[in-house]
């Protein structure tokens, strides 16, 4: 069974960076995608950004096109989030996600337990 356990996320002022990281195991193998998510409290979960089977194509949403980039290591199965220029809006807990490319969580398989990143003003 696939299990996906997010690291490194934290405080962090606004303007700043984190990365996060995403490590899977059990059952896997190539020939699928994996993707980030977030939840604000009071909030849908929402895409933030994917990246293909072989670690080429890549998906963003639009407030993280420039300051996001995700990227996976194929070999360790790990799965990053480089996120620069935080801002407060970004405070969420941040999920990976494995199984699909697309923009729609019911699309994926599996899930991480989160990561709560939060950007203080």
């Amino acid at each position: 069974q696939l299990q996906l356990v997010e690291s490194g996320g934290g405080l962090v002022q606004a303007g700043g960076s984190l990365r996060l990281t995403c490590r899977a195991s059990g059952g896997i193998g190539i020939g699928y995608a994996m993707g980030w998510f977030r939840q604000a409290p009071g909030k849908e979960r929402e895409f933030v950004a994917s990246v293909g089977w072989s670690g080429v194509a890549r998906n963003y949403a639009d407030f993280a096109k420039g300051r996001f980039t995700t990227s996976r290591e194929l070999a360790e199965n790990i799965l990053y989030l480089q996120m620069n220029s935080l801002e407060p809006g970004d405070t969420a807990v941040y999920y990976c996600a494995a199984g699909a490319y697309g923009k729609d969580p019911s699309e994926y398989d599996a899930w991480g337990q989160g990561a709560q990143v939060t950007v203080s003003s």
